[in-house]
Formats: structure tokens, C-alpha cells, sequence
């Protein structure tokens, strides 16, 4: 399915293009459409990957990658280079955004790194998404004029309008050394689905296992957020859609999990471009009105299992 979306995304815009009769249509597709496809297929490996390891360390489906606090952190770290006029520069807001990814996770590992418990360490993450979130909304409310405001909230809405390669420059490494971290976790994770005092006999340590994870998440997340802004959803929704195609393994969901993520972010980037809207749909909008939906079937289904 990514064999075809990749070069139907390529085509498709307000204005499709047509390799043989369009003008300037290489010029076109390698310069704006292509980094764009790829970045939404970056982004959404990472975030399908990360959202796949942690539904199977927190034992629970309705996990998200947001909830560890690393994608509140990374905004936390771009809305402060918008603050102060450093998005000016191509790299610094990637620069301050992964800085605030970083340090959401010495954060988050500082708390939870020592005792290895699975509640402290949702416990912690929660924390510190509620603490970023509320200095970015005090960041918000502060804004020095009316332009640095409207950049905040219009970046924190989440898009890949108007990406480069020096985008995807940034964040293919950091997405694809995420995405390695994650899979050194995979064995423990398989091992701690036995339940915490089993994966412990079987040699599963636990600390190292959430450096993995913190590494992980935070590499896969935090690069996403970095050069596209806040896109949600996509760790909650993939791991359910390629569960039943697998034996329900975390190491066996890891993979798939990650295409399913990319084919997701680019299937709906591209409809965001293709909606005959007056300016184009935000993709983290455009996936909430997805996934909020999608959340609530969860939530339905779940009840009616328990009743």
C-alpha cells in the first residue's frame, strides 16, 4: 500500500501534476513533494513504532506516545524559539524542540529510572505533559505581538505545509535511531506482557528496559515534533489496526506498526492537500477529527468486554 500512496502523494495537490506535461514538474515533485511524502512517512513510522512499544510496557491499548510528556516537552521547546524570534532560523526551532524533548526525558527518567515501576513512570509522564502543557499555554497567553501568537498556535496545530529537505535531514536519523532503541526494548517488552515479576525471572531488567524506551520515544517523537508540530493519534490508532495480524507480540508489532503509521500520516497529508477547503487542513487536526472518534470506539468496545 506504500508503493501506491507514495507516488499518488507525489500527484497529488491543488494542482496534480502530470509528469509529462506539467512545467517544471521535476523541479516540483523533487523539491517539494517528495521531501513532504517522505517526511509524512517519517513521522509516522516513529510515532507508530513508538506508540506500539508503549502499549505493550503500560499493558494498555489506550496508551499513547503523548502520555509519556516527550511531545508536550518538544512543543514546550519550539513554542519558546517562537516566543523569542528564533524560528527565524531554519534549525533552531528543530534545535529547541529536540532540547525540550531531551529534557522531558532526563525528566521523566530522572522520576521513574530508579524504581523501575510501570506506575511511576506513567505516573511521571503524565506530570510532566501537564507541566509543559501549562507553560505552553502561559507562553501562549504572553506572546509578545499578535504574529509570534498566531505562529505558536498555527505550528502547534501540526503540518508538513511548506517542508524541505532539511527537514527530512533531521528527522530520518533521529526517527531511524528511535526506531533501533525501540527494537533493543522489544525483548523485554515481550517478556513483561507475563506480567512484571515474570519478566524479572526471565532476566528482564527493568531499568535498562525503560532506557530504551525513554531513548526510544523520545528520539521517534521528539524528532516529529520537531520539524511538524504536534500530530496525535497515530500511536493509539496503528498498533490496533496490524494487532490482528500479527501473534499480538510487542516485538512482532513493532514493524508493521511503523508502516501503518507512515501509510496513515501519508494518506492523510495527502487529503489534507486535496480537500477543496480555502486554506489547507492542519494534518494534527485533520488526525484528531480521525482519532477522537477512533478513541471512543475503543472506550465502547472495552466497556462492553467488561459488562
Amino acid at each position: 500500500m506504500l508503493a501506491i500512496a507514495v507516488p499518488l502523494s507525489l500527484m497529488a495537490g491543488r494542482v496534480w501534476i502530470d509528469p509529462a506535461t506539467t512545467p517544471n514538474a521535476v523541479v516540483i515533485l523533487m523539491e517539494l513533494r517528495l521531501p513532504r511524502a517522505l517526511l509524512a512517512i517519517v513521522i509516522g513510522a516513529g510515532l507508530g513504532a513508538s506508540g506500539a512499544a508503549m502499549q505493550g510496557y503500560l499493558r494498555n491499548p489506550l496508551a499513547d506516545p503523548g502520555l509519556f510528556g516527550i511531545a508536550p516537552g518538544a512543543a514546550l521547546g519550539a513554542v519558546v524559539s517562537l516566543w523569542f524570534g528564533y524560528a527565524a532560523s531554519p534549525y533552531l526551532l528543530p534545535l529547541f524542540a529536540l532540547v525540550g524533548a531531551g529534557g522531558a526525558m532526563a525528566l521523566l527518567a530522572a522520576i521513574a529510572g530508579r524504581t523501575g515501576g510501570i506506575a511511576l513512570f506513567t505516573l511521571a509522564g503524565m506530570m510532566i505533559a501537564s507541566l509543559a502543557g501549562a507553560l505552553t499555554s502561559l507562553a501562549i497567553s504572553l506572546a509578545p505581538n499578535a504574529f509570534a501568537m498566531s505562529e505558536i498556535v498555527n505550528w502547534l496545530m501540526g503540518a508538513l505545509t511548506d517542508r524541505g529537505w532539511p527537514d527530512v535531514w533531521i528527522a530520518a536519523p533521529l526517527t531511524l535511531l528511535g526506531i533501533i532503541c525501540l527494537m533493543m526494548a522489544a525483548r523485554g517488552l515481550d517478556a513483561l506482557v507475563l506480567g512484571e515479576s515474570a519478566a524479572r525471572s526471565l532476566g528482564m531488567d527493568p531499568d535498562r528496559l525503560q532506557c530504551w524506551l525513554v531513548a526510544g520515544v523520545g528520539l521517534t517523537v521528539g524528532s516529529g515534533v520537531a520539524v511538524a508540530g504536534i500530530v496525535g493519534f497515530v500511536g493509539l490508532i496503528v498498533p490496533h489496526l496490524v494487532r490482528p495480524l500479527t501473534d499480538r507480540r510487542p516485538s512482532s508489532l513493532m514493524l508493521p506498526s511503523a508502516l501503518a503509521g507512515a501509510l496513515l500520516v501519508l494518506v492523510a497529508d495527502c487529503l489534507c492537500r486535496i480537500l477543496p477547503l480555502v486554506t489547507e487542513l492542519r494534518l494534527g487536526i485533520a488526525l484528531s477529527l480521525v482519532g477522537a472518534p477512533f478513541f471512543l470506539w475503543l472506550l465502547m468496545q472495552m466497556r462492553r468486554g467488561l459488562a
